[in-house]
């Protein structure tokens, strides 16, 4: 088998059978190829004496085979959950991930961001919320020419440039259990202002009390931005009130961990004296004792699809259509019960 000129990847595909993809797949050792497909794509690469060159690829799409995540988020436990996910869907591919932390009060934000964009060439970008909430930031990136999907808590932009949950009825579900309980003091620790998913989850749980007839009183609701720190620091004001909630709903479980904390140092049993009730069902979640009921947020999956969207259509290969909404659950474990008095 001989060939003129410079051998392609185009080359190797058609004399081997199979789509450009599949031939990446092979170069890159991905396992996600049968023996007999590789043999024979490898077979066509050593006959033909193709050399892969990512960077005469890079070169010809003017854009580098990077994935860039930009953040600015508090929650460590999120954004490696995010990492997970993207990493997933660019496991066996010629995509590397780069992680781009910013300020997003930084005056100097969307000139320091055009600038990363512009240096690196990316062939896309993930923005995690609250960056992803800024429409400005995505119409830099169609005006760079860089793709982009956007995460959030509810929908921000049509399905080819975003994944969301469904946060708020989500805690809405997760109220109404608190609910059903027998709970009617019911105290909520929020997130940070600006960000969407914060001021999503606190609609889902006002919904729920509204809809129940229960009044939530301004002392029910205390600050937090999704620390441990400022979990236990928002619990303490809220077991200061007399009488005290019955049960907490915080809006991560780094803060419902630190609510935990708070109601120990008090000598109250959890859940026989507080019920506690927390949003993501990161690993913290199944290892404090009693273990948390929580709202399972499916960020590596819905990051995975970010990802995907992202590297679709690449060498022509066919666009599949990836989920946009993705639905969180409720979680029951051992950190809720029925009130005591």
């Amino acid at each position: 088998m001989k060939s003129t000129g410079q051998p392609t990847i185009n080359d190797v595909a058609r004399i081997a059978g199979v789509s450009k993809k599949t031939v990446s797949r092979v170069i890159n050792r991905s396992p996600l190829l049968n023996d007999d497909t590789r043999r024979r794509v490898e077979d066509v690469i050593g006959e033909l004496g193709y050399i892969p060159n990512p960077q005469a690829r890079a070169l010809a799409l003017r854009r580098n085979f990077l994935i860039g995540l930009v953040h600015d988020n508090p929650n460590a436990q999120m954004v490696m959950n995010v990492q997970q996910g993207i990493l997933e869907a660019l496991h066996g591919t010629e995509f590397e991930l780069v992680v781009r932390p910013v300020d997003r009060g930084s005056a100097t934000m969307l000139v320091d961001l055009r600038h990363f964009l512009e240096r690196q060439r990316l062939f896309g970008l993930v923005l995690l919320p609250p960056i992803s909430e800024n429409d400005t930031i995505a119409k830099l990136c169609a005006e760079i020419g860089c793709r982009y999907v956007r995460m959030g808590s509810a929908p921000l932009d049509d399905n080819d440039h975003m994944v969301a949950s469904n946060d708020c009825e989500a805690v809405r579900a997760a109220t109404e259990y608190l609910i059903d309980q027998g709970h009617r003091r019911i105290g909520l620790i929020a997130g940070p202002h600006g960000f969407r998913s914060a001021r999503e989850r606190r609609l889902g749980f006002e919904e729920a009390l509204s809809k129940a007839g229960i009044a939530l009183p301004r002392s029910m609701i205390a600050d937090g931005n999704y620390t441990f720190e400022s979990g236990l620091t928002a619990a303490e004001r809220l077991l200061d009130l007399m009488p005290r909630p019955t049960a907490i709903f915080a809006s991560n479980d780094e803060m419902a961990a630190g609510v935990m904390h708070a109601a120990r140092q008090r000598g109250l049993d959890i859940p026989k004296d507080l019920s506690i009730v927390g949003f993501d069902d990161t690993p913290v979640a199944a290892h404090v004792w009693p273990p948390l009921t929580t709202v399972r947020w499916p960020i590596a999956s819905m990051a995975r699809s970010a990802a995907l969207k992202l590297t679709a259509g690449l060498d022509g290969e066919a666009i599949v259509e990836e989920p946009s909404l993705f639905l969180s659950t409720l979680i029951r474990r051992g950190s809720v019960a029925a009130p005591s008095a």
